[in-house]
């Protein structure tokens, strides 16, 4: 029983959100050496920011990732070949619009001094060489369209919240953040977008939502030196299962209004009970996160 397929009659809709996203891009349109402040580090080398463990280990995780975007590419480009031209149209917009992002990111951090340049370099090759990214995407299109959509928003909140908390240390670097957390923006609305009409049209299609949702990792997962950084990123409560929950998986859930579907398919209303479920359960553990770093912090006060 086929209940995970795209819906032929929307693909002119998903034609039209493909046209608002190059509008919006066009919009804000930006070249990376807009957001290194070259001149600046020249005239006063004393004034290039030292940047703490946490918030370097937060931009390398994020390099880290970003540089699989030749996988990502190759992955996404066969899952969609022979389906909608539209979606291959948006990969390639996608795939040129992300390029600068690890690029962005290395410069500031090899221009600012940050870190050792040449492990980073090695590293780097490490990463692509792993192609990390060619066994973890093996989804149909609309599998891929919920995977990507939840990715973005990772992407984008991951972005915000380092901007966050590097704001103080490096003013420039959390405003380079804000700036590619603009661009995953426009790519999660795509694909969030893409995935609500299709749940519109056949609440049927929650089916492949649990499939992804139950499997999610982000792409990068399992490179050298990707859970050191994460630990040190989530203890410093940047961006964890805590964010995961309240800041990326309740507000996409919402956004599909997946607890509200009416699915016909024995399959797909079993599908819509995992996610309940997986949702729910998700909430309870960083709630239960959120209670120990309360108590941890107010056991520092009482030290202190």
């Amino acid at each position: 029983m086929a209940i995970a397929q795209l819906i032929p009659s929307l693909e002119p809709r998903l034609r039209e959100l493909f046209d608002q996203h190059n509008e919006r891009a066009r919009n804000i349109d930006w070249a990376y050496s807009d957001y290194i402040p070259l001149e600046e580090f020249q005239r006063d080398p004393q004034s290039i920011p030292r940047l703490s463990a946490t918030i370097l280990s937060a931009i390398e995780l994020a390099v880290f990732t970003e540089v699989n975007l030749p996988w990502f590419t190759t992955a996404l480009s066969a899952i969609f070949k022979g389906s909608w031209s539209v979606l291959m149209d948006f990969v390639h917009t996608w795939t040129s619009e992300e390029d600068a992002h690890s690029l962005l990111l290395e410069t500031y951090l090899f221009v600012g001094r940050n870190g050792d340049p040449r492990a980073r370099a090695a590293l780097r090759k490490q990463v692509i060489r792993a192609g990390l990214m060619s066994a973890d995407l093996l989804y149909d299109p609309l599998q891929a369209l919920v995977y990507t959509a939840i990715q973005e928003r990772a992407t984008q909140v991951y972005y915000l919240n380092v901007a966050q908390a590097a704001e103080q240390e490096d003013p420039h670097l959390a405003r380079l953040l804000r700036r590619l957390a603009k661009d995953e923006t426009l790519h999660y609305t795509f694909y969030r977008d893409a995935v609500k009409l299709h749940l519109e049209a056949d609440p049927n299609c929650v089916y492949p939502v649990a499939d992804v949702l139950l499997k999610f990792e982000m792409p990068g997962r399992g490179s050298p030196g990707y859970q050191e950084r994460a630990d040190r990123v989530r203890l410093a409560n940047i961006y964890g299962p805590e964010q995961f929950y309240s800041q990326v998986i309740d507000v996409v859930l919402k956004y599909w209004r997946v607890a509200q579907l009416h699915p016909t398919y024995a399959e797909a209303r079993e599908a819509q009970q995992r996610i309940v479920k997986q949702h729910a359960r998700l909430g309870k553990i960083a709630a239960q996160l959120a209670a120990r770093r309360e108590r941890q912090a107010q056991q520092e006060t009482a030290q202190d």
